[in-house]
């Protein structure tokens, strides 16, 4: 007797990290590529028409369509946000008086706060001496991650260091401005935390 059948083979394309939904984490995962065959006893012969590519989490072996890759991990989540909260923190003290110890208390506080443990006057130095187009691509990174709530919470903490020594100047609300900006905030949504967070502030 002749056994005939269709069959699909997968091959490997890649191997990495990804952010599985269904296991709520990090996992690893294959990349695959799979193609239909005729098989003849157990024998894939003759190649047909492609089957696509899929990702596969090897923890719970849920499958994906590839865009999924271009979620961020969690870890990369993680540093884009302690990036994006440094690169705030630099901008807006520059705006101000940038060695001002209530400044720069506010700033060392919000970092470590935000989860850089290790955070101390060196790395601050090292963050008020980044150009301002490198730290505004972090800033835009961390904005592209938050949801509108977030981004308030973030803009309302430079703020808060920019006050941490008086009024904001009006260098420092240009400066809050433009961080709004980096953000993906509207004007209006800026102008609206600033009024807020000097409100909350009494000035």
């Amino acid at each position: 007797m002749l056994i005939i059948w269709l069959s699909v083979i997968y091959r490997t394309l890649g191997r990495g990290a990804f952010f599985c939904r269904r296991c709520g984490g990090d996992r690893a995962y294959r990349h695959r590529a799979g193609r239909r065959y005729i098989t003849v006893y157990f024998i894939p012969l003759v190649p047909l028409t492609k089957t696509g590519e899929h990702v596969q989490c090897l923890t719970c072996k849920t499958r994906y369509v590839t865009e999924v890759l271009k979620l961020p991990t969690t870890v990369q989540m993680q540093v884009a946000l302690l990036a994006g909260m440094r690169a705030m923190v630099g901008i807006i003290l520059r705006a101000g008086d940038p060695a001002n110890p209530l400044s720069r208390r506010r700033a060392l506080d919000a970092v470590t706060g935000a989860g850089e443990g290790g955070y101390d006057e060196d790395a601050l130095k090292a963050d008020l001496a980044e150009p301002a187009d490198t730290a505004r691509a972090k800033i835009g990174a961390l904005g592209a991650q938050l949801q509108t709530e977030a981004r308030e919470w973030y803009l309302a903490e430079a703020i808060r260091i920019a006050m941490a020594d008086g009024p904001l100047t009006g260098a420092e609300r240009s400066a809050a401005e433009h961080l709004a900006a980096a953000l993906g905030m509207t004007q209006a949504q800026a102008f609206g935390v600033i009024a807020l967070t000097e409100q909350n502030a009494g000035r």
